[in-house]
């Protein structure tokens, strides 16, 4: 997300120990009957309560399943995510007002819902939300990835990033940024990866573009990163675009050997996607269906982890 000054992530449900009565040894039909709804009605008691990572596919080859949000529940889950508030344009001239009332986030049918609305709130003639795992979660290398449907729209900047958790004592981009995904409206078919540190920020941030065969807003796609202590490999629906390391910074300091919090959010204007354009449909929002982090499996480690599904 940055060019910018800082400035404040079924198995099918065991039956075995069920057994069914026997219609013998006194039992009637009548009892019987009732004993099979009982029985039934546990089954489906349990199918109600196995949790998400039983009923999931495979994890991507060779990584284990370590943390996740699918946007499940009936509110966004406080123990994983707080709120960026307020204007003032965040360092890149963006034109909304951040907030975290309900009409901005949201979870509604299994997807995370940020949304812009043009609207007079806080000094900003548009409002949305900045969503982040600060405090709360943090990781260090592993593969993040998400899987989202970007709004379309000339002016709209929906983003899915990574900062460095020691910010506040050192300061951006000392602390490191990882842009796992950028998109902006005016360029339909494409999205941006980008890294940043101490030499290498702003418009000098090192990453590269991908082009989709269609427009991005057309449908859900899942990006990640896989990150180690020497590399940052970028992906968009799995085809790999982009490959930094630690050698391409040309003797730049690596500041990605520490733990990163994770950022969704969905600016409105600023020096990046240039201005609204006057058919920019509002509200727009950016549909979030999970986030999910990996860490990497030894080889000798066995089976792969399940990681859950959405269907």
């Amino acid at each position: 997300m940055a060019r910018m000054m800082w400035t404040s992530p079924a198995g099918r449900a065991s039956l075995r120990g069920w057994a069914l009565p026997a219609t013998g040894a006194g039992r009637g039909p009548e009892e019987y009957r009732l004993l099979t709804r009982c029985l039934i009605a546990g089954v489906f008691a349990s199918l109600a309560i196995i949790p998400a990572a039983a009923k999931g596919a495979a994890a991507p080859g060779g990584w284990k399943l370590v943390w996740h949000d699918e946007f499940d529940e009936s509110d966004i889950d406080p123990s994983n995510w707080k709120f960026d508030l307020g204007g003032g344009g965040w360092g890149n001239g963006e034109a909304e007002c951040y907030t975290s009332r309900k009409e901005n986030a949201y979870v509604e049918g299994g997807l995370l819902r940020i949304v812009a609305r043009r609207e007079k709130y806080g000094g900003s003639d548009f409002t949305s939300a900045r969503l982040k795992s600060e405090g709360l979660r943090a990781f260090r290398c592993g593969r993040i990835e998400a899987r989202m449907k970007v709004p379309a729209g000339d002016g709209l900047w929906p983003a899915f990033w990574l900062l460095g958790s020691d910010i506040a004592e050192k300061g951006w981009p000392a602390c490191g940024e990882i842009d796992v995904m950028e998109y902006i409206g005016k360029d339909p078919d494409l999205v941006y990866g980008t890294m940043h540190g101490p030499g290498y920020s702003g418009q000098a941030g090192i990453g590269k573009r991908f082009c989709l065969p269609e427009k991005v807003a057309h449908d859900f796609h899942v990006f990640a990163v896989e990150w180690d202590t020497d590399q940052v490999r970028w992906l968009c629906d799995d085809a790999a675009y982009s490959v930094v390391t630690r050698a391409d910074l040309g003797g730049k300091k690596w500041v990605f050997d520490h733990p990163f919090f994770i950022i969704l959010n969905l600016a409105v204007g600023g020096v990046f996607p240039g201005p609204v354009a006057p058919d920019t449909p509002f509200p727009s929002e950016l549909s979030v269906d999970y986030v999910r982090v990996y860490e990497k499996v030894p080889r000798d480690s066995g089976p792969r982890t399940e990681a859950p599904s959405k269907q």
